[in-house]
């Protein structure tokens, strides 16, 4: 067979190939252009990496001995190390009660199930100075509950709590629908306890998504200011986030100083980011 007719026969088994996936509903592959990945490597920078850039040139301004001088203060360590307490903390509740939450919504009928799957979506909406002045009023000194807890780290905890709920609830939610319950089913029908058919056969395919919710639940903590900043009082070395704290500096006119704590923030937080995806992508490569 001469070369052309080798080239017209693979095209023409080519052509029926593609024709063939398509009567199929075989999805082709495809491929982003080089177009696309340039817009996108430019929107990215316009919006992330040339701010951080910014704000990490900012911080050295002074020197590389300003800097250290800004971050390693008595203030600025103290507002650091509770902005990472606080928000670990949250985060650890939220993700069990987030997934509580979740399965309820997901496995459970029952009345005002929908005004409740609305809620968890408010503090998505609701202004974070709102969120604040509304949890003042709810847990302050004319609270009408009879919890006086504004000023103190309780609070602190509360705001974050309030504010961070949804992320872990919207990531499991979705799981959970899409699971398969013949498995649970099966283990059930073989004697297995309802806590041995989630430990072994429901937990491990929500570990990925409880991991990402509780990493989106993080971040909002510690870059949180708006729910805080009135019902934490902003006393230094007690209730002092370091968002609040950075915004204290800029408004005594250091800006350098507010910025070497940011990057700080942003050290600390990029690192226990990339230790829960750590933790996620290990998850995932057990259960394969």
């Amino acid at each position: 067979m001469s070369t052309p007719a080798v080239i017209e026969a693979g095209s023409t088994g080519g052509r029926r190939s593609r024709a063939r996936r398509a009567s199929e509903g075989t999805p082709a592959v495809v491929r982003p252009g080089r177009l696309s990945i340039g817009i996108v490597t430019l929107w990215l920078s316009l919006i992330v990496l040339l701010p951080l850039a910014a704000v990490v040139a900012k911080s050295l301004d002074d020197g590389v001995g300003a800097f250290w001088t800004a971050v390693s203060g008595r203030q600025a360590v103290a507002a650091l190390r509770f902005t990472l307490i606080v928000s670990l903390i949250v985060t650890a509740i939220n993700a069990l009660a987030g997934t509580l939450i979740a399965w309820v919504l997901v496995r459970d009928e029952f009345r005002g199930k929908r005004a409740i799957n609305a809620l968890i979506d408010l503090p998505f909406a609701l202004p974070t100075i709102v969120a604040g002045i509304t949890l003042l009023a709810l847990y302050g000194n004319s609270s009408p509950l009879g919890i006086d807890v504004a000023y103190t780290q309780v609070a602190v905890a509360f705001a974050l709590l309030f504010v961070t709920l949804p992320f872990v609830v919207r990531s499991v939610q979705p799981v959970l629908l899409e699971l398969d319950r013949e498995m649970e089913e099966a283990a059930t029908s073989l004697g297995a306890s309802g806590w041995t058919t989630f430990r072994r056969i429901v937990l491990p395919n929500l570990v990925p998504a409880i991991l990402g919710g509780c990493a989106l639940a993080f971040a909002r903590a510690v870059g949180e200011f708006g729910s805080v900043v009135l019902i934490s009082g902003n006393i230094p070395f007690q209730t002092q986030v370091a968002s609040v704290f950075v915004y204290k500096q800029l408004e005594g006119d250091a800006p350098v100083s507010a910025a070497a704590v940011s990057v700080v923030l942003l050290l600390l937080s990029l690192a226990v980011l990339l230790g829960i995806r750590g933790l996620a992508r290990l998850g995932a490569r057990h259960e394969r």
